[in-house]
């Protein structure tokens, strides 16, 4: 059975991550394959499960997907609270500019990119990657989907707005067309080292070195403007997730690979919406009614997906007790369910 957990700063986590690290690959920003600094985020994952918290700061809610039966991990997730706190969050507008002569008889509108901040203070899913070995039966529904329960439990850890940033497309050999295009021109390194630096250290030099001013895109090549708002292969699965619980492409993208980033206001994910508390019951269930369901704890929490039984309306669930084991609870303890199609 898989379970979706809170990640913990031991060194089989530590290692399991390392690995994932590795496997992802250039442009997964949120990882990297600095030892140290997945030391750190671990650690500032585990702070923010214990913290008492009246409303979201900046705090870091890491998760694992791990196998009961081997521990293995197949892969993980997490939650920013609140991004741009500790350091500037910058994203590209996409933007019109409008150049008109009645006299000539011209009328063109041409897009542009705008240096942004106005993700500060959002909510975000990040650092989401399954393992190739690991895809299949279930596994990406329950890594991407068991963090909208935790949310849905914990809700006043986050902001109304809750945005998800999608790896931008890149070819075979993980180049970046509009990197080449537009930020090799202004940091004179290639794509890995830059997306290395934004990951190791602060990200006040973007702002330092890249133009203050609108970016024309006609004036980039045809092969970079393609891939303005698309992602990469590996991530369409994750985006046609996200949109079906609500969220929409508003006019963002990375300032390094011009993936799309897309948002939904909190109340309105469909997931978290649709999710409703249950008393369990331990048995052997009759129904097959598919469905994520988590514990209702913080530090402790864990998810899995499963069939179940659903009684009185769905205010009672019956489960068997591996299921029970798994989520660390008893019978006659309160869960959180969401029903899947």
């Amino acid at each position: 059975m898989m379970v979706l957990r809170a990640m913990r700063s031991d060194e089989h986590d530590f290692d399991a991550l390392c690995r994932i690290a590795e496997l992802s690959g250039p442009g997964f920003t949120s990882l990297t394959t600095d030892r140290d600094l997945l030391h750190n985020k671990i650690n500032r994952s585990e702070e923010a499960f214990t913290q008492a918290l009246d409303a979201p700061l900046d705090e870091l809610y890491l998760f694992s997907l791990e196998d009961t039966a081997t521990n293995a991990v197949g892969g993980c997730c997490g939650l920013e609270s609140a991004v741009g706190m500790r350091e500037p969050f910058y994203n590209y507008r996409v933007g019109t500019v409008v150049h008109a002569s009645r006299e000539l008889g011209v009328y063109r509108k041409t897009p542009t990119l705008y240096l942004s901040n106005d993700y500060t203070g959002c909510s975000e899913l990040c650092t989401l990657f399954l393992n190739p070995d690991f895809r299949g039966g279930g596994n990406g529904t329950l890594l991407s989907k068991a963090r909208f329960l935790f949310m849905a439990e914990h809700p006043h850890r986050f902001n109304e707005r809750v945005l998800a940033e999608m790896r931008g497309w890149s070819d075979e050999q993980g180049e970046s067309p509009f990197w080449d295009a537009l930020g090799r021109k202004f940091f004179d390194m290639d794509y890995a080292r830059a997306d290395h630096l934004t990951a190791v250290s602060t990200k006040a030099f973007i702002a330092e070195l890249m133009p203050r001013y609108p970016v024309y895109t006609t004036l980039l090549p045809e092969a970079a403007q393609r891939v303005i708002g698309r992602v990469h292969p590996n991530t369409e699965p994750a985006l046609r997730m996200l949109k079906a619980e609500g969220f929409r492409y508003q006019g963002y993208v990375d300032i390094f690979d011009g993936g799309a980033a897309v948002d939904v206001l909190f109340e309105d994910i469909k997931a978290i919406k649709r999710s409703r508390l249950a008393e369990l019951k331990v048995g052997a269930p009759a129904g097959d009614t598919r469905v994520l369901v988590s514990n209702r704890k913080l530090a402790e929490f864990r998810c899995t997906l499963t069939t179940v039984e659903l009684h009185d309306s769905g205010e009672r669930l019956t489960a068997t007790a591996e299921v029970a084991d798994a989520l660390r609870l008893s019978d006659g303890d309160s869960l959180r369910y969401l029903p899947l199609a």
